[in-house]
């Protein structure tokens, strides 16, 4: 975006959606035949064919030129957790010397990346470099602008091997969600429900920080790892809670304000905004759409977010766990399910107790949460995590289910053979009559519960901020699927489905109702009851992702085509190996600042402190508190270097260990914990030092200085 918007001669309506190929798009630009077609595709009823695909292509092009497009990209996303693009131009040279702009069906289809140049766990060798990335109709093209005035036209693609794997996030969730479709379909049909589909659908919640670009550039462990290694908490931090909802600073809603135009202009439903608990911490909240598009959309977000920040002498950090002492960040991932004629599947409605189609879906959720919530905690599991989980507004380690108490006591009241009748909507008053009554929701809300039923969806508040929400709902989507597909076939074989489907309810709740959990999940008498439970209570990444392994795991994936057992292995080996990776980054960036930053700039500062004790002695001057400050700087940089010897020590003892595994164990076990040792007396150092003699800037600076 170049210059101020001026809303007022710029329409919001005019602008929204301008760079997406939206259906609107698509029905301007193609031939009526040819988009009954493609929504054909879309909806999985027809293949795709190539005279199909080359009148879109044509389309897309001439869309895409208009606007000033000179080249097009498969958008994909690869297992390095970002999104990824190769840029080809729409010249096509002629033979008497000039260019035409040409794109085709083939070029639209497919693509061919270096395989062996992206993470691959195994499944394919570094010398196999050929890979294939494949339009995905179901998500929109879109273009990507820059102020340096490029514009590439960006079709969303899918990612695999030469041998038919999924090297990307997006394809397991594709296949998760027609899993869940099959399955829902199936339960709706014994109900008498008409639809023809049923999809899953996300709202996803970002937070992020804002720091100043200057103190950012002066930080090496925010460049490299995203994250500070180092840093004293100053005087202030959130305990005063003066920042939550507080008024938005000038400088960051220039920033919300640019990044919400280039949001809508990608049609991104970008809705709410505002400041998060911690300094300098904000939070942007998206309308809800299909999974796959939603996965998408977040993905340009957190893209667009780095982007825009910039242009503002600001950068936004998207690590779960930035800075020490303050909140972390999340991403709150809320799924609910829907059919194509409009109908929320987990709307309870104003009679629950009586809504069929509500109770089943409900149970079912519930089920596969209990069921498969080891394989949930592994789809939230990065190194960020392991600093952020179990404190601050990140909910624990430990996955439970909020339901809410009206919801717990008509599940228990049916369960126990009781009738249940839902009692009328309550209103909140205040006592004062110029201010209205409130509908009083039928649940409150659970800010501790990793997963809480929050009205007519799911809120899954476990997923880090910084990674695609594509893992958390292929795994979700694929738990449910695997439930209803128990219950559908029960259904199918029942000569009285009503009541089939009462005996389902109270028998899946019963068994699987440990789950649930509607107290404070941060105390320690929660961490004793889900012990009591037998609940999983994984608290590292580590071991969440070697859940890729488990037996269960692998009958649950390959069962409903979702991962084969060698997608699923490669996952493994993919996740440990950037953790490890991760860590010894985060470790080698602490090592240089405590030896080559740190280090000299106390030892400077001693040699002054020395030359004035020594001045000071001659003219017989007292300098007991300056020898005293001298000392415990001394003491603290001895320690500080004793401590950073013993990190470099294990560190060259994990990157020696070749096992993936073993690796991985060392640097969570070994060099985690002696990072945080080497922290304490730097640190300290930190708060003995002048300010102006400190190598990097400090929290101070990158938390209240925007």
């Amino acid at each position: 975006m170049n210059g101020k918007i001026d809303f007022a001669k710029t329409p919001m309506e005019e602008v929204y959606g301008i760079n997406l190929f939206s259906d609107i798009q698509m029905r301007e630009y193609l031939p009526k035949t040819i988009y009954k077609e493609l929504k054909l595709v879309q909806k999985g009823v027809k293949e795709l064919s190539l005279e199909v695909a080359e009148v879109v292509a044509s389309a897309m092009k001439d869309w895409a030129t208009k606007k000033g497009a000179t080249h097009y990209t498969h958008w994909f996303q690869p297992l390095t957790g970002l999104t990824a693009e190769k840029h080809d131009s729409f010249i096509s040279p002629t033979e008497d010397g000039r260019v035409i702009m040409e794109f085709s069906g083939k070029e639209l289809i497919k693509g061919e990346p270096d395989a062996s140049s992206f993470p691959s766990g195994g499944l394919r060798a570094t010398f196999e470099a050929r890979g294939y990335t494949a339009w995905d109709t179901t998500s929109p093209a879109f273009l990507k602008e820059d102020n340096s005035g490029s514009v590439i036209l960006c079709i969303p693609t899918a990612f695999v091997s030469y041998t038919g794997e999924a090297l990307d996030k997006k394809v397991p969730l594709l296949r998760s969600m027609e899993a869940i479709n099959r399955q829902a379909l199936r339960i709706l049909k014994a109900l008498s429900i008409e639809a023809e589909k049923v999809t899953t659908t996300v709202g996803a919640e970002q937070e992020y920080f804002l720091i100043n670009k200057k103190y950012y550039d002066e930080r090496p462990d925010l460049i490299l790892t995203g994250r500070t290694v180092l840093g004293a908490m100053p005087a202030k931090g959130q305990e005063m809670d003066d920042h939550y909802f507080g008024s938005i600073k000038e400088k960051a809603a220039a920033f919300m304000a640019e990044l919400n135009y280039e949001l809508w202009k990608l049609g991104i439903s970008a809705k709410t905004q505002h400041n998060e608990v911690a300094p300098n911490q904000f939070e942007l909240a998206t309308i809800y759409d299909t999974t796959n598009v939603a996965t998408d959309r977040n993905q340009m977000v957190m893209e667009t977010m780095r982007k825009v920040a910039n242009h503002h002498g600001l950068v936004a950090l998207l690590h779960e766990k930035p800075f020490a002492g303050v909140n972390g960040s999340g991403k709150h991932n809320n799924w609910s399910l829907a059919t194509d004629r409009g109908l929320n599947l987990l709307e309870p409605g104003d009679t629950p107790e009586d809504n069929e189609h509500f109770l089943i879906f409900l149970v079912s959720v519930i089920e596969a949460v209990d069921k498969y919530a080891p394989l949930l905690r592994m789809s939230a599991a990065n190194p960020g995590n392991d600093h952020r989980l179990g404190a601050n507004e990140a909910p624990p380690a430990i996955i439970s289910i909020f339901l809410g108490e009206s919801l717990t006591g008509m599940l228990e009241k049916m369960a126990g053979g009781n009738t249940f009748v839902s009692e009328k909507q309550e209103t909140l008053g205040t006592g004062i009559p110029s201010i209205p009554k409130l509908p009083k929701d039928l649940t409150d809300r659970n800010r501790t519960s990793p997963f809480a039923f929050t009205g007519n969806k799911f809120e899954f508040r476990m997923v880090p901020s910084s990674i695609s929400i594509a893992g958390a709902n292929t795994v979700l989507n694929t738990a449910v699927a695997d439930v209803l597909s128990e219950y559908a076939d029960k259904l199918e074989k029942s000569d009285n489905v009503e009541k089939t489907i009462r005996e389902i309810i109270v028998d899946s709740y019963s068994k699987h109702k440990r789950i649930i959990y509607n107290g404070n999940n941060y105390t320690e008498e929660w961490i004793k009851i889900a012990k009591e439970r037998g609940l999983a209570n994984i608290d590292n990444s580590v071991d969440a992702f070697e859940e890729c392994k488990n037996e269960n795991a692998v009958k649950l994936f390959t069962k409903h085509n979702v991962y084969t057992k060698e997608e699923l292995f490669s996952r493994n080996e993919i996740n440990l190996e950037a953790y490890s990776q991760q860590i010894n980054v985060e470790a080698q960036v602490m090592i240089d600042l405590c030896r080559r930053s740190i280090l000299p700039a106390v030892t400077s500062y001693s040699n002054e402190l020395s030359t004035t004790i020594l001045k000071m002695q001659e003219l017989n001057i007292e300098n007991g508190a300056i020898k005293e400050t001298l000392s415990e700087i001394s003491s603290y940089a001895n320690e500080l270097y004793t401590k950073s010897g013993d990190l470099i020590k294990v560190l060259n003892k994990a990157r020696n260990t070749k096992e993936v595994f073993t690796r991985a164990k060392l640097y969570r076990e070994e060099v985690f914990k002696k990072m945080d040792e080497v922290r304490e007396p730097a640190d300290i150092l930190e708060k003995l030092m002048p300010e102006d003699k400190w190598p990097v800037p400090t929290y101070f600076e990158l938390l209240f200085k925007l």
